[in-house]
């Protein structure tokens, strides 16, 4: 019992470090602990309680609730237990609330970003030491410094948790992971848990908004701003002006949206989001290539970005003129046909053309990023002709969204063994025939690594890896581009701006 009492006393001791409780609350919470834990007495420790980190707190209240049957042992049902605990330290949502509105009116926005920001980890909602594990590196290519990031924090379900999520009983409470009804939820077998959640209300294009963190922070300060209302994501007019409204109440923070078709879109389309945060991506660091005026919009600064993404900018002190214009763009967009670069508005009726749009202030200025995307599938190209291509599926399969645009890879867990396997089969020189099974998706990359590389030795064989992922990245973005950057691509996109 004295172990477990210790553990309480430095989650309460956690607590009042963070500000998350406090000393009045101390014997209070203690008492929901126990509660919580399923534990009807306390010995208290003996000295001064100190703790390493929260994590080891963590696990050791976890292990001690699964010996006892409080707790299945299983990956999720100890991320729902843990979240539990947590959720006992989480303020309410008024205090919070109050709490960033006054940093908010008297600091200002980044104050009031930083200290939610900063809560929303101590609170665990943003599992620190799980985001510590994703791997990132940088890799320069003629657009720019591309972000590549092996995504590791996001949990694994093991089989144990797999099997019981099928058993757990089908509901439709809350809609998804982006309604409001998540703060302060339980969670279930196939439901994450939220006790420690929490959501500021926000008014933009006057209409109810909220503003909460990604728990996989993916870069800095890597923000979700949803609608109160589980709506469907739709680029429209309305969209411009909710971005536009945001930045203008965030002035150091980006905000986009996924567009709103399959395969070009987002991973959740029933529920009209968007992403920022405090983060500077290549994309918004690309030159303009092409200056353009457009005919009665000579006030906005306006061209085509040095982007392998077919990306328009437009800039403006009157956020009204970028709605205006924005909007022109995309009811032109989304009738566009040109045979001659394979872009069909709609192919028997199904409509291929949408944006993925992006806001920030610039030197005072509002400024909007319109990135034309098409979803048009072929027999060759079944997963999208403006899409990764195939032979790029041993990196790079799913969804190029709003975040790859920007010029930030989010691949998936698989490649951390296997780059690191690869490192060892390039290293012995194995004939690709006799890579093992995992690995021969890799092999004519890897033979084109080993043509291009004379000079890999076991120093820089993990660098030359992590390096070729980055340009192969830079294709997935070539082909995700609706207008190549070649002659007939250029042509073909000032044809489009024309017609505008």
């Amino acid at each position: 019992m004295s172990d477990i009492s210790t553990a309480i006393q430095q989650l309460v001791n956690y607590g009042l470090d963070t500000g998350l409780i406090l000393p009045d609350d101390e014997i209070y919470i203690r008492n929901q602990l126990l509660m919580t834990m399923q534990l009807d007495s306390f010995t208290a420790p003996e000295g001064e309680v100190c703790y390493t980190d929260l994590e080891s707190i963590l696990k050791t209240l976890l292990d001690d609730a699964v010996a006892r049957g409080v707790c299945a042992d299983n990956s999720t049902a100890r991320d729902l237990f843990d979240t539990k605990l947590m959720g006992v330290l989480t303020p309410r949502p008024s205090i919070v609330r109050a709490n960033f509105e006054e940093r908010y009116e008297n600091e200002g926005p980044q104050a009031a970003t930083d200290w939610f920001y900063q809560f929303s980890q101590d609170t665990d909602y943003i599992r620190r030491y799980r985001i510590k594990r994703d791997l990132k590196w940088v890799t320069k290519t003629p657009y720019g410094d591309l972000d590549i990031t092996i995504n590791l924090s996001k949990p694994e379900k093991d089989p144990k948790a797999i099997a019981a999520a099928k058993l757990a009983p089908q509901s439709s409470y809350p809609k998804c992971q982006l309604c409001v009804e998540n703060e302060g939820y339980a969670g279930r077998m196939n439901h994450p848990a939220r006790e420690n959640h929490r959501i500021i209300p926000l008014t933009i294009n006057d209409s109810a908004w909220n503003l909460q963190y990604s728990p996989y922070v993916y870069y800095n300060e890597h923000c979700i701003v949803f609608n109160n209302n589980h709506t469907p994501m739709k680029i429209e007019r309305a969209t411009f002006r909710k971005l536009l409204d945001f930045v203008a109440l965030f002035p150091h923070y980006f905000v986009g949206s996924n567009a709103d078709l399959p395969i070009v879109g987002g991973s959740i389309l029933s529920h009209d989001h968007f992403q920022g945060g405090h983060y500077e991506f290549a994309m918004a660091k690309a030159p303009i290539e092409k200056p353009w005026v457009f005919p009665g919009f000579e006030d906005v600064e306006a061209g085509i970005v040095h982007w392998p993404m077919s990306c328009i900018r437009l800039t403006c002190a009157d956020d009204a003129r970028l709605v205006e214009l924005a909007d022109k763009i995309l009811t032109a967009w989304r009738g566009y046909t040109d045979e001659q670069c394979f872009v069909y508005a709609e192919t028997d009726g199904e409509p291929h053309n949408t944006i993925t749009p992006i806001a920030r202030m610039r030197d005072g200025k509002f400024q909007l990023d319109l990135v034309l995307r098409n979803n048009i599938t072929t027999p060759e190209h079944p997963l999208g002709v403006y899409h990764p291509h195939a032979k790029l599926h041993h990196i790079k399969k799913e969804n190029i969204g709003l975040i790859e645009v920007m010029g930030l890879a989010v691949l998936p867990s698989r490649l951390k063994q296997e780059l690191f396997d690869l490192a060892d089969v390039l290293m012995a020189h194995l004939p690709t025939a006799e890579y093992p099974e995992a690995l021969q998706k890799h092999a004519a990359w890897a033979e084109e690594i080993l043509a291009k590389h004379p000079e890999l030795n076991a120093d820089n064989v993990h660098l030359i890896l992590q390096d070729e992922v980055g340009h192969v990245f830079a294709e997935v973005l070539t082909d995700a581009g609706v207008y190549k950057l070649d002659e007939a691509g250029r042509a073909g996109f000032v044809r489009f701006l024309e017609s505008v």
